[in-house]
């Protein structure tokens, strides 16, 4: 095995590579932009100038005068359409071509239908608009913000999590700490850009779009043009990065459908790099303030987390991250409050971890703020307050395994040599500076549905309507299939990406493995109970009489308990089939019992953690050394450990990828990722791959992943907890704590650049 690839532990799977690499790395797979589509035009959007105000009018004259222009549509060309719906399916529920006021920079104000792009790129250049323009808001600070409470407001939070007398324990603990932590608008930039081709066949709409959530895609744009979603398909199978920005819909794809049956022609439209930054949804900017208290012998005895979330005017978008920190630690007394601040900006969404990466930071931050203030370890620090119930209903973990991957990754990363002292450890110009910081993210599962068939001769086909979003679901769900079916991946055919399969979930909150791989496991388990029992039904073969659940199949052989056999062919032809197809719904526990009924019609429902008996959370330590030249103030990274505990790993490759991966997203967090705004007039300003910074390979040295083998029955049938957005949780704090060690300086808004570390010498 390699670091790539590393030797299964218990309760891990083999490495095996992704069974849609060669297509992969050969271009033969097809992106939503390759389909070949007969008589295709081009369709390119245009937006507007300003953030804030009306458009007075719109000049398409010169536009519709460019040779090979089919048609334009814009304001008054959109009534057989209706806005799109706030939720998971949708991001936003602002119809930008429904009335003519500006919300945000960047609105759509346009679709120009062309026989060629240039042509429709031409043509859209040429589009010109008058506005009656406002002075907008632009950010947390700016004056014009309007605020409101989260609880009340929001369908996500109906209560802030809560416990004992915060105030009271606050003001009687001896060691106190308090701070205000701020995190910047990020952009999730997936290099396969947004598209949409949609293509009618008389009543029928089909649609290739990139998406994590193709059920709900098809739900919402039949909403939104008023037709019947069977009438709809909406293929999707591969997904050249996404992060959350391609699960919920756009209002993009209602438009170039309607556009498509207005102009009788098929129309793919490409969103340009910079337009998705503003028709597309991001990560919020927030403000958060954290209070602790604690003993002097390190017990936290209050914990308080407040924050201030960013917003569009239109929707009430909540990030929520409340939910996660104040189940972290055994605080005592715990309180928690959310606000949305609504500014002139699009509505946010979700981008990966997307409650946990910035609310963690400031928990993290805090945890080691505390620790020197109680000249304590920050790892004995978290050992103190390490808890196996989480502190605001007591339930019990369905497992925890924080120190236990604390002590794992810090023994791998040589913590022991650390000098405690700020500014202590130097190597010549460079200062070196050591921290820490826990990973956390809830254990999701979803009801989900799935067909699978087994063939005499072990061929396998697997049907399911989930994402490939680059995590490796075709390969983990093929590899559950080829295990419980006793016959090898290689003979595994599986669908995946279309609406003419049975139903899936969302693919976010790292549920599409458990949630997949539970529903897999059940058809094969229905495929073998229905096999072995006309087997042992069957006169004249060595397993007639058997009990079949004594049964097992394994490598193409029914075997019995007493060591009686029958090849997989010969157990086909007893039972008089030449093949068994199982279709199975997964309803897990704590979703509604109509979740499936849901599911087809587009809504995920994800288990409630409220009506679970136990808290159930995947967990990590991860740690960092940073090097920070005295002179310049350049901050690199030379190498980072992470050790996570994640319930049963599919895959170990496909499984240290994407917690690498997220290891070196949380690095981009800490230290390059924002989206810079002009105040003035509430505009992005570095909306390309050029401004808008991100981590090359040369900022990346050394990550080193290790996954602790763990089991837990309590999660899902399949007992797994989800890893794809754990790896990122934690390391932007884990970063600052280090820039803490290094230079003294505490760098409490990311991300962090030299420009904060001026002072150091």
């Amino acid at each position: 095995m390699s670091a790539a690839a590393p030797e299964p532990q218990t309760n891990q799977g083999k490495p095996v590579p992704r069974v849609d690499a060669r297509l992969k790395v050969t271009g033969a797979a097809r992106y939503a932009a390759d389909e070949p589509v007969n008589n295709l035009a081009h369709g390119v959007l245009v937006t507007s100038d300003i953030a804030r105000g009306e458009v007075k009018t719109v000049d398409l004259e010169q536009a519709r005068g460019v040779p090979g222009v089919i048609g334009i549509l814009s304001y008054g060309d959109v009534a057989e359409i209706a806005p799109p719906e706030f939720g998971n399916a949708s991001y936003t529920s602002l119809g930008p071509l429904h009335e003519k006021k500006i919300w945000h920079d960047g609105q759509i104000m346009a679709l120009v239908v062309a026989n060629t792009l240039e042509a429709a790129q031409e043509a859209a250049f040429k589009v010109t608009a008058e506005y009656d323009a406002q002075t907008p808001t632009a950010s947390l600070d700016s004056d014009g913000a309007e605020v409101i409470e989260a609880k009340g407001n929001t369908e996500r939070i109906k209560e802030y999590p809560a416990v004992g007398d915060f105030a009271a324990a606050f003001a009687a603990a001896p060691v106190t700490f308090e701070a205000e932590f701020r995190t910047p608008t990020q952009h999730h930039n997936p290099i396969e850009l947004f598209s949409t081709t949609a293509v009618w066949s008389g009543e029928e709409l089909t649609i290739y779009e990139p998406s994590q959530n193709v059920y709900g895609f098809r739900s919402a744009v039949a909403k939104q043009l008023k037709m019947d979603a069977s009438k709809v398909r909406v293929l999707s199978h591969y997904v050249g990065g996404g992060f959350g920005s391609k699960g919920p819909m756009t209002p993009r794809t209602a438009i170039v459908a309607l556009a498509a049956r207005k102009f009788g022609r098929p129309i793919r439209c490409v969103v340009t790099r910079q337009q998705g930054f503003t028709t597309a949804s991001y990560r919020a900017a927030t403000r958060q303030q954290v209070k602790m208290g604690a003993d002097r012998d390190g017990k936290i005895t209050a914990f308080s987390h407040e924050g201030w979330e960013l917003c569009s005017r239109v929707d009430n978008y909540v990030v929520g991250g409340i939910e996660t920190t104040t189940k972290m630690y055994g605080y005592g007394a715990v309180a928690s409050k959310v606000s949305i601040v609504k500014l002139d900006r699009q509505t946010p969404g979700y981008m990966r971890s997307p409650p946990e990466l910035p609310y963690v930071f400031a928990l993290e931050t805090a945890m080691d703020e505390m620790a020197e203030k109680l000249g304590m370890d920050p790892v004995e620090f978290r050992r103190v307050n390490d808890t196996m119930k989480e502190p605001i209903k007591g339930k019990p973990f369905s497992s925890r395994a924080v120190m236990p991957c604390y002590d794992a990754a810090a023994k791998a990363f040589g913590w022991s040599s650390r000098n405690p002292a700020p500014k202590s450890m130097r190597d010549g110009d460079w200062l070196i500076g050591m921290g820490c910081a826990t990973a956390i993210y809830p254990t999701n599962v979803a009801a989900s549905t799935a067909r699978v068939t087994l063939h005499a001769d072990g061929r396998v086909r697997v049907q399911t309507a989930t994402h490939e979003i680059g995590t490796g679901v075709r390969t983990v769900a093929s590899q559950m299939a080829a295990e419980e079916l006793g016959t090898e991946v290689e003979k595994v055919e599986i669908e995946v990406g279309d609406t003419m399969l049975p139903p899936a979930p969302v693919s976010g909150g790292s549920n599409s493995t458990a949630s997949v791989c539970s529903t897999v496991l059940m058809a094969c388990n229905q495929i073998k109970a229905k096999l072995f029992e006309a087997v042992v039904k069957a006169e004249g073969n060595p397993l007639q009489g058997k009990a079949p659940d004594e049964l097992t199949l394994e490598n193409g052989v029914v075997l019995a308990g007493d060591g009686a056999s029958l090849p997989l062919g010969d157990a086909f032809a007893a039972a008089g089939k030449a093949s068994i197809e199982e279709y199975a719904e997964f309803t897990p526990n704590a979703v509604p019992k109509d979740a499936v009924k849901k599911l087809y019609d587009g809504k995920t429902s994800m288990a409630e953690e409220d009506k679970r008996e136990k808290a159930m959370f995947a967990f990590g330590a991860e740690f960092v050394e940073v090097r920070i030249n005295a002179r310049t103030h350049e901050i690199r990274v030379p190498r980072i450990v992470g050790a996570f505990a994640a319930g049963r790993i599919m895959n170990t490759r496909t499984a240290h990828s994407q917690l690498m991966g997220g290891l070196i997203w949380g690095i981009s967090s800490a230290l390059h990722e924002e989206t810079e705004v002009d105040e003035r007039n509430a505009r992005y300003v570095n909306r390309d791959l050029a401004e808008y910074l991100m981590p090359v390979n040369a900022d990346i040295k050394s990550v080193e992943v290790i996954m602790l083998p763990e089991v837990d029955t309590d999660v899902n049938p399949a007992g797994v907890k989800g890893l794809g957005e754990l790896g990122n949780v934690g390391t932007n704090a884990a970063i600052a704590n280090a820039v803490y060690h290094a230079t003294g300086i505490r760098v409490r808004e990311l991300p962090i650049r030299l420009e904060k570390l001026l002072a150091v010498s």
